[in-house]
């Protein structure tokens, strides 16, 4: 079966860190950009990072600075670090590939406590 899995959610304090994964089972990741989406408790989904096979990294103005994401090839994995959490990145978060078709996860869970 070809899925996009993520992992890594929960609950988290202020400040605080998680890091999510999303990992491809049924193909490989290596020519695929591969995106990180958010929706929070208002309408609308964020786009809020991505990766292209290359490496080159793009992130929006809410998490720049904060949020890092990367590749592991050697897992056929993306990995979304989040530092200095905030209670606004209250969201399921997606990931998403893009090459030829294209994927989503199921989506996990961030809550930040206030």
């Amino acid at each position: 079966q070809l899925q996009l899995v993520e992992s890594g959610g929960g609950l988290v304090q202020p400040g605080g860190s998680l890091r999510l994964s999303c990992a491809a089972s049924g193909f490989s990741l290596d020519y695929y950009i591969i995106g990180w989406f958010r929706q929070g408790p208002g309408p609308g989904v964020e786009g809020i990072s991505c990766i292209t096979f290359g490496g080159t990294t793009n992130y929006n103005d809410h998490v720049k600075g904060r949020f890092t994401i990367s590749r592991d090839d050697a897992k056929n994995t993306v990995n979304l670090q989040m530092n200095s959490l905030k209670p606004e990145d209250t969201a399921v978060y997606y990931c998403y590939a893009h090459f030829y078709d294209d994927y989503w996860g199921q989506g996990t869970q961030v809550t930040g406590s206030a």
